[in-house]
């Protein structure tokens, strides 16, 4: 990161490789893969759907149209709507993970404004971007400018006190246990007032 852009911190988050092209949902592998994600067997799901065997798998092998009648029991013997059946799931979408960063191991990005420690960096794929940082600023006048890029933010004043001037507001103070939740692309720039540098929670989304 360059002290000259405070915003490479969510670039680099960002930097994952280029979106692809949705394909189109195929119903026979979008059934199959809900009744596999449950566990269930053929028998299991049929009966529990109220439909024979041989129907839901002419179904799953895309030998067979399904009606809306036979969509609605489907839906409700694995425990969802009708819409969701033809909902691609999300992509690379993974259940129970979890990181865990102790103190002082996050990754240190430095800026002639803040210093930041970014947490949760080995997990990929995030949809928020939690650090840490230290306010070294003491002033508006040592930034260039606001800082802006996409998402909504959560501060959150984890020692000193700060004063955190937004675009369309009056600039605010605050202390240990205060919080401020906006819009990010409102420009926004934060700075110390206590004698020490102060310390922030920052939470970044990042979808």
């Amino acid at each position: 990161m360059t002290q000259k852009d405070p915003k490479a911190l969510i670039r680099i988050a960002r930097e994952t490789g280029l979106e692809e092209l949705a394909e189109p949902l195929n119903l026979a592998e979008r059934v199959r893969e809900l009744r596999k994600g449950r566990g269930m067997t053929l028998e299991q799901a049929a009966n529990q759907a109220g439909l024979a065997r041989s129907t839901l798998s002419k179904i799953e092998n895309g030998q067979m149209s399904p009606t809306y009648e036979a969509l609605k029991k489907l839906a409700t013997g694995l425990e969802i709507s009708v819409p969701q059946l033809f909902t691609p799931p999300v992509k690379d979408q993974v259940n129970g993970r979890m990181v865990i960063t102790h103190s002082g191991q996050g990754a240190a990005h430095a800026t002639a404004t803040y210093e930041h420690e970014l947490l949760a960096n080995g997990l990929t794929k995030k949809q928020m971007l939690p650090y840490r940082a230290r306010i070294r600023a003491r002033s508006m006048e040592e930034f260039d400018g606001w800082v802006r890029h996409d998402g909504e933010e959560f501060l959150f004043v984890l020692t000193g006190v700060i004063r955190l001037y937004t675009e369309f507001y009056e600039p605010v103070e605050m202390r240990r246990g205060d919080s401020a939740y906006y819009d990010a692309t409102m420009g926004h720039n934060v700075i110390s007032v206590s004698d020490e540098d102060a310390t922030i929670l920052w939470v970044t989304s990042l979808a």
